[in-house]
């Protein structure tokens, strides 16, 4: 039986392969799936399937050229590629802590995704929190990537 981290890694390596980059916004449009930026209150982003189409909900209020976006973009993706039929919100300050198995796929990806292998040799003389001061990524973002 494959592993999540085993699916995790299968499903970054095709989109990479078919997209020719780790960005999520491009991975998502290249599979259908829809990105919408709306008020969403005090949640950070949502995913939903909708009439068998995914949509990826995006709070208005984070900067569309911030790493807290890519960062939502990407674990809202996790949830569209790894649990398609599951209607998700990310909470603001609160989904890196929680502990649900969904919710931690979802951060897995997120994570995965974001802070390639080569990204991680590119910092190996920084320390954790310098690495995300240069990148604008959550401690708990890198240290799940670390795990």
């Amino acid at each position: 039986m494959e592993t999540v981290n085993h699916k995790i890694r299968r499903l970054i390596r095709y989109y990479e392969h078919l997209t020719g980059s780790r960005d999520p916004v491009t991975i998502a449009r290249y599979a259908g799936i829809q990105i919408a930026v709306l008020p969403l209150g005090n949640i950070s982003g949502n995913y939903k399937l909708l009439k068998r189409k995914r949509w990826i909900f995006i709070n208005e209020d984070i900067p569309s050229d911030s790493s807290l976006f890519r960062v939502v973009v990407a674990h809202e993706l996790g949830h569209a590629l790894l649990h398609r039929k599951e209607n998700c919100a990310f909470l603001k300050n609160k989904t890196l802590l929680l502990t649900s198995g969904i919710e931690r796929e979802a951060n897995l990806f997120a994570a995965s995704l974001l802070i390639s292998d080569e990204m991680l040799q590119d910092y190996t003389v920084y320390t954790q929190d310098q690495f995300c001061q240069c990148t604008g990524y959550p401690k708990e973002l890198l240290e799940l990537r670390l795990k």
